[in-house]
């Protein structure tokens, strides 16, 4: 018997219990008979976030991780998801690898993570090797982004990171900011920008950016939610999210 309603895949979602955005950007994606169940990662809302406490609230996060796994297998999901991004950079590809392992290790179950999915999503687009990278991070951070897609294959052209002074304020950040910030990034050296952080809102403007600046701009929920639903065989094109979840 298969669940009334997520009769195609119910994903376990592990989210930081500051972030706001991730949840309604995956059910906004979310295509019939596909259900997402939240397990908050407690995570303290820290506040003057520099690049130390960002580092050292990221890694909390990182060591609550296992606790909302252990959480969410109760609803038995079919596939897990991870809603966070900063720690699926730490250390490139061997540290993301590394924390896909533990949890896949801990839960018996696959894991979508932000950074393996938007390094899929860019091949799959095609055509991308230079990057510009927006986040809300702290500059410590963007290094760790940077060398994440280094390692994958991708140059880091240029970077912004908002310096944003809490988890929260993280989605408190305006569209009409990302806007400019989306043009000061974009050159005719970058191929796409990529957007990480997952409490930033950029579902929706991500989408409509590619229409302006004439060139993939990657959310990193959508590339996230993407890989996650492409991963279990749920090939859906949704309009409104960008080429990636419309095309591929």
């Amino acid at each position: 018997m298969r669940d009334v309603l997520g009769w195609r895949a119910k994903f376990g979602v592990m989210a930081p219990s500051t972030n706001t955005v991730v949840q309604p950007d995956f059910d906004d994606m979310r295509p019939p008979g596909v259900t997402n169940h939240i397990s908050r990662i407690f995570t303290p809302n820290a506040s003057a976030i520099s690049n130390e406490s960002f580092r050292a609230g990221a890694e909390v996060i990182a060591g609550n991780t296992l606790d909302a796994v252990r959480s969410v297998m109760t609803a038995a999901p079919d596939y897990l998801v991870m809603g966070m991004s900063a720690v699926t950079f730490f250390d490139g590809i061997k540290g993301a690898d590394r924390f896909v392992r533990e949890v896949e290790t801990e839960s018996g179950l696959k894991i979508s993570v932000g950074s393996h999915a938007c390094a899929e999503g860019l091949r799959r687009i095609g055509g991308v090797r230079r990057i510009a990278v927006l986040s809300p991070y702290w500059p410590a951070m963007n290094t760790e982004v940077a060398r994440y897609f280094n390692d994958v294959g991708f140059d880091v052209v240029r970077d912004t990171c908002l310096r944003c002074l809490s988890w929260t304020a993280i989605a408190e950040v305006t569209e009409a900011r990302l806007r400019e910030e989306l043009r000061a990034l974009d050159g005719d050296d970058v191929d796409a920008i990529v957007q990480v952080g997952t409490n930033l809102s950029m579902v929706r403007l991500a989408a409509a950016a590619e229409l302006w600046l004439g060139k993939p701009v990657l959310a990193i929920n959508t590339a996230t939610y993407w890989h996650a639903l492409r991963a279990n065989g749920i090939n859906d094109q949704m309009p409104g999210f960008g080429r990636l979840l419309q095309e591929f």
